[in-house]
């Protein structure tokens, strides 16, 4: 049984002790395809060393994550754009928007986040989103530039129904994470009525780990507990959600 982790922060310090064997437990656990998504100019050495030694299960993004986003913005962007162009990226990500934290860049954000979907668009590349609360404005954004065949990633999705069946509209897939394990998340009611052909999975790690892992780093070996809830959720096998939700990301990354 295979798996894809569609989005988790392997390069992150919270792996430097053990970085080797978080990856050997992960291909031990099926999860043998991790796709990593930039944060901005200070993390791409690491990220792309990593997907250097591991050219077979580490695959890079690149973006400007939204909470990164400041007065300098366009600076980081400039290099983005010039490392998109190298041709080395599976994605455009991290991007987006989040209203989680602080406002005071919103503007900004919402600059950044259109630039980077123009040149997915152009580089005909998959998108990994970032929306924490501000599904809804990610959405209505794409939907007004009208970008046609845009495809990607709502990744860590945990808006409601109405919003899930919007962005299956838009042939976009849903990051289903760890959330989906915690009580009252309300993803239940979403996983049950969304057709497995629009759903990926995804870790995030090291955040956001699963039960019983909940508070403690996470990492992609922990991908089998977030299949199995779903799996769970669906009334069907894991071999399902793991043939299923494999095919779509290997579709969507064009592997």
């Amino acid at each position: 049984m295979q798996l894809v982790d569609t989005h988790l922060h392997l390069y992150a310090e919270d792996f430097h002790d053990d970085r080797k064997q978080v990856i050997d437990a992960a291909i031990q656990n099926g999860v043998t395809k991790m796709f990593l998504p930039n944060i901005d100019s200070s993390t791409i050495h690491s990220m792309m060393q990593l997907c250097h030694d591991y050219s077979e299960n580490c695959f890079p993004m690149m973006g400007l994550h939204p909470c990164y986003v400041n007065d300098t913005y366009e600076i980081e962007l400039k290099q983005v754009e010039a490392e998109l162009k190298s041709g080395k990226y599976f994605g455009v990500g991290e991007i987006g928007m989040d209203k989680h934290w602080d406002l005071t860049h919103i503007e900004e954000q919402t600059k950044a986040l259109t630039k980077q979907l123009i040149w997915a668009y152009e580089m005909q590349l998959p998108v990994a989103l970032h929306t924490r609360n501000c599904t809804s404005d990610v959405i209505e954004l794409i939907q007004k530039l009208n970008i046609k065949g845009l495809k990607g990633i709502f990744h860590c999705f945990g808006g409601t129904l109405d919003e899930a069946k919007q962005i299956v509209d838009m042939g976009m897939l849903l990051g289903i994470g760890g959330v989906v394990t915690f009580k009252n998340s309300g993803l239940d009611e979403v996983i049950r009525h969304i057709d497995l052909k629009h759903i990926v999975l995804e870790t995030d790690g090291p955040y956001l780990a699963p039960a019983p892992f909940r508070g403690k780093r996470n990492q992609p070996a922990y991908l089998i507990h977030i299949a199995e809830k779903v799996a769970d959720l669906k009334q069907c096998s894991l071999e399902d959600i793991a043939t299923t939700t494999t095919a779509n990301a290997v579709t969507l990354f064009e592997l």
